[in-house]
């Protein structure tokens, strides 16, 4: 890993771990960002050309504030529960954006942005799924906050009756299995020894 990506790494590293405590939170947030990094993109693109080095930053910072407040705002018409639940974490993407764009993200071609979307997707949904399983003993629970159903009681597939560990659900919990899962991602793909 490169310094220039240790910094935006690092920062995906908090809503990774805070707000994949249940799938709900996971996809809604990951569908947050997908559209707010590339509104963030496509404007400041736009507006590269017209601005000087100095300004750069500043225009950056307020297009970043502004998508990110439009978007918790339309988080909050949309479902207020599941805003309740994430919303210190989707506040996160304006500086997010403004990191993005100061380490020269959105100059990279689009296959390479649509596969570090795709990746901090599959990390928040599969490390959510695994912490709800693994905390709670269910999977999909309150899935009608982001789908806006009509059955607001339906609390997804229960596994377990009795709950599961309350660790997962912690941020303790979060990174020590970020951290088994790194752990056996590099077992897996160890070279083999030579002999």
């Amino acid at each position: 890993m490169s310094k220039s990506s240790l910094l935006p790494c690092s920062l995906m590293l908090t809503p990774l771990i805070g707000a994949t405590t249940l799938l709900v939170n996971a996809l809604g947030l990951w569908l947050m960002f997908v559209v707010v990094i590339t509104s963030f993109g496509l404007g400041m693109n736009a507006l590269r050309p017209r601005l000087l080095g100095a300004t750069r930053l500043w225009a950056s910072v307020l297009l970043a504030a502004m998508l990110t407040s439009c978007a918790e705002l339309g988080a909050q018409v949309w479902s207020l529960q599941w805003h309740q639940q994430t919303g210190i974490y989707s506040a996160l993407l304006a500086l997010q954006c403004v990191v993005l764009e100061q380490n020269k993200f959105f100059q990279l071609n689009w296959r390479d942005r649509l596969r570090v979307y795709g990746l901090f997707g599959v990390a928040m949904v599969g490390l959510s799924l695994l912490r709800e399983f693994i905390g709670y003993g269910t999977l999909g629970h309150h899935l009608s906050w982001l789908l806006v159903t009509t059955q607001a009681q339906w609390q997804g597939w229960v596994l377990t009756a009795d709950g599961g560990l309350r660790l997962a659900t912690l941020a303790p919990g979060g990174f020590i299995l970020l951290g088994l899962l790194i752990a056996a991602w590099q077992a897996w793909h160890r070279p083999p020894p030579s002999h």
